[in-house]
């Protein structure tokens, strides 16, 4: 199916948790199938504060290290479903087609920022050994890239394999839109930092919303600005992979986000992949 097609027909399907405390299925465009995720903010922990997040918060950020026994249950069950195609017998994924039920990856993610949990390289190790003791899957860390740098983190990325990915998002191309889109915690060039740091050791995807906000889309300037810093990374010696680029698609928890066109946002995958020689890919 193609991408945009597969995103028309699943942007606005929630995650379902089947019951759990942290490991959830949904049909993602990104992955273009099944995806298995492991929420890895219970808590709702997230430094950034976007707009056009869709999480609503209710309380002060608390660590809380996942109950990897828990994970573990729950994550065997849920992949042991999608291996033996019994993920179709729910009612939630009855009407899939095939192809989209096939496990594509398992996305650490969830309702916050993945690397701000204490016990990151705990996680990634079990999820690994989970692997090791089932059919292969591929691991994919989404993150918004600003913990990349935390030892734990830095342990738990050291230990994925040459198949597995790191998903880095990179809204903005400037400090001032950087803070108004991701909020005031969020610094540009650690994140920038950061992504080249685990870029240099291994390719990297780069995360891109594009969004209008309180009827304002991005300027030409925000855009040349971020592909500046895109043409940065790749001669510091970033390897990117490619870059997603897309718009807010799930009703946010606050008011004035909209969705930016598609022209605007394929012509922004343009400019990428003629500006940087990088591939970019809408969804």
């Amino acid at each position: 199916m193609p991408t945009s097609t597969l995103g028309a027909a699943y942007r606005n399907r929630p995650r379902e948790f089947l019951g759990n405390r942290f490991v959830y299925a949904v049909i993602s465009s990104r992955a273009r199938g099944l995806t298995i995720g492991v929420n890895m903010n219970p808590n709702q922990a997230c430094n950034y504060g976007c707009p056009y997040c869709e999480v609503v918060r209710t309380g002060e950020m608390a660590d809380a290290k996942i109950d990897l026994k828990v994970l573990t249950r729950e994550l065997i069950h849920v992949v042991a479903l999608a291996q033996c195609g019994r993920i179709k017998e729910l009612k939630q994924f009855a009407a899939c087609p095939d192809e989209l039920l096939t496990l594509k990856n398992v996305a650490l993610s969830g309702d916050g920022e993945p690397s701000l949990v204490s016990n990151f390289d705990e996680i990634v190790k079990e999820v690994l050994v989970i692997r090791h003791l089932l059919s292969h899957f591929k691991v994919v860390v989404i993150t918004n890239g600003s913990g990349l740098h935390r030892p734990s983190v830095q342990r738990g990325i050291d230990r994925l394999g040459p198949e597995d990915e790191v998903w880095i998002k990179l809204d903005a191309g400037t400090q001032a839109a950087t803070t108004r889109i991701n909020g005031p915690q969020a610094n540009l060039e650690t994140t920038l930092k950061n992504i080249l740091a685990i870029a240099q050791k291994r390719p990297v995807v780069i995360q891109s919303l594009f969004f209008i906000h309180q009827d304002i889309a991005p300027s030409e300037e925000e855009i040349t600005a971020y592909i500046a810093r895109l043409n940065e990374l790749k001669a510091a010696g970033a390897q990117i992979s490619s870059v997603q680029v897309y718009s807010a698609c799930r009703p946010s928890a606050k008011p004035g986000c909209k969705h930016l066109p598609l022209a605007q946002i394929s012509g922004i995958a343009r400019r990428v992949r003629e500006e940087t020689g990088i591939n970019a890919e809408v969804f």
